[in-house]
């Protein structure tokens, strides 16, 4: 085994302590005096494969559209289905009616850059009303949808790209979701019918109206929400944040000088929120290319097609340990460092962002449960594109409790199998201060995204165990 060790200590320590005793005492010669080392063994081999994923939980924040056909990949086509949390309040009152519902649409926002292929490619979408609530639970990337609606009668349909090229600079500017030009979005209109959103302002002004919009439950039975497919087209695949559905209201006024007037006025009156149930339906058939890698070598493929199964060499750590044992051992921690390279392709697929390293029998109840990660049995990493590497910097209690596992005569090498899979990490900024802010991780979900894939390099990965040693003289 290779280690490395640093400066002993202990030893300064002892020869002051024996410098302060008085000269000819003999209490310095009955002081016990040690030495502590910290000792760095990094000679493990992991050893691991790939491992097919044909579907996913689905349940996400954002919703993916789209269809590509990329070499070095393969195909992949996306849709969602989704109910909607209404709002509470719309304006009434002027004497409006469903008469003054000028229009309706559908709204799907999606950050600057949050694509895979061809922004300006004309691919082509069509809605349909959904009959029937999405269930609760169950629901998978590959769960069929052809109950919850009927294909034979779409509400809206258009023709839609990425890119505000060509638009006028007043309707452009209104592509961002802030003053900075760098936070620029790209916005999906789709006009749905004037009927359905005078039933819905009808349904609001009726006696039962008010409370049913506050009632996100009993509002989804009553309208249970939208279905958005792809009818036509390639070349592209979208990541929306955020889709809302408008409504278009307008009514006759007077000026203050007495004049005709029109009034226009435009209601948010329902939004995808996290509250909501939102399934992903994605359909995915990998490039030969591909398929041939992933049987050489480990490979991960979002948002489905292959996770990475390895074993660490959990008996080895524990050995390194005992071998090196003084009269008192310490785990200062065990860091795990990954080189992964991106897999040649024509769409500028990168790898993923976040990787979640998690017990292979934990693997499916870690997203059940909504699980955040312990460090013991669970660990994230993101991706340097410096470096190429995805680093697990604590793992100390993994080596802990093998270590105690050990003592126990429990330890096997199952203790050691592991996945690597590719995840979302859902944030959120909290306040340090006055000027400082920082992120914390407050979920950990299935790679519902566009889509990505990385290749590892288990022959050239870093797992050090860093202990200290104190041995008495």
């Amino acid at each position: 085994m290779k280690y490395s060790r640093l400066l002993p200590v202990a030893a300064i320590l002892s020869a002051l302590a024996f410098i302060a005793c008085e000269e000819g005492s003999s209490i310095g010669s009955s002081i016990v005096s040690d030495q502590v080392e910290i000792i760095i063994d990094s000679a493990f081999t992991v050893t691991g494969r790939s491992v097919s994923v044909t579907s996913v939980t689905s349940r996400s924040e954002y919703q993916l559209l789209g269809r590509i056909d990329a070499k070095g990949y393969g195909y992949l086509a996306t849709d969602f289905a989704s109910g909607f949390m209404p709002s509470n309040k719309l304006t009434t009152g002027h004497g409006m009616g469903p008469e003054n519902v000028d229009s309706i649409r559908l709204a799907m926002v999606m950050r600057k850059g949050q694509m895979v292929g061809d922004s300006v490619m004309p691919l082509g979408l069509e809605v349909f009303r959904l009959n029937k609530p999405l269930p609760t639970s169950g629901l998978a990337s590959d769960s069929p949808v052809d109950s919850y609606y009927d294909p034979s009668a779409p509400i809206a349909s258009t023709i839609y790209n990425a890119t505000v090229v060509g638009l006028p600079d007043s309707i452009a500017a209104d592509y961002t979701y802030s003053s900075s030009s760098t936070d620029e979005a790209r916005v999906v209109y789709v006009k749905l019918p004037r009927e359905m959103g005078q039933d819905f302002y009808r349904k609001y002004l009726s006696t039962e109206g008010p409370a049913l919009f506050n009632d996100p439950e009993a509002f989804q039975k009553w309208f249970p929400g939208l279905y958005v497919k792809n009818s036509y087209g390639s070349g592209r695949i979208m990541r929306f944040e955020n889709s809302a559905v408008y409504l278009y209201l307008s009514y006759q006024d007077k000026t203050s000088a007495g004049k005709d007037t029109t009034i226009r006025v435009i209601d948010t009156f329902m939004a995808i929120t996290p509250e909501v149930v939102l399934n992903n339906r994605i359909s995915q058939k990998l490039s030969p290319e591909i398929e041939a890698l992933a049987s050489e070598k480990p490979v991960v493929v979002g948002p489905i097609g292959y996770d990475t199964e390895i074993r660490l060499p959990v008996k080895k750590i524990v050995e390194s340990y005992k071998s090196q044992s003084g009269n008192n051992n310490v785990v200062n921690n065990l860091t795990f460092h990954i080189p992964a390279s991106a897999i040649a392709n024509d769409y500028d697929i990168d790898p993923p962002a976040n990787i979640l390293l998690v017990k292979k029998d934990n693997r499916t109840k870690f997203f059940e449960n909504n699980s955040l990660t312990d460090n013991a049995t669970s660990f994230y990493a993101t991706y340097n594109s410096t470096t190429k590497m995805y680093s697990f910097t604590n793992m100390r209690q993994f080596a802990i409790d093998a270590i105690e596992k050990d003592k126990e005569g429990t330890l096997t090498d199952a203790d050691g199998d592991y996945v690597l899979t590719p995840v979302n990490l859902v944030t959120e900024t909290v306040s340090n201060g006055y000027y400082s802010t920082s992120q914390i991780v407050i979920a950990i979900t299935p790679y519902i995204d566009t889509p990505a894939m990385v290749q590892f390099d288990l022959t050239k990965t870093h797992l050090y165990l860093t202990f200290s040693k104190q041995t008495m003289h």
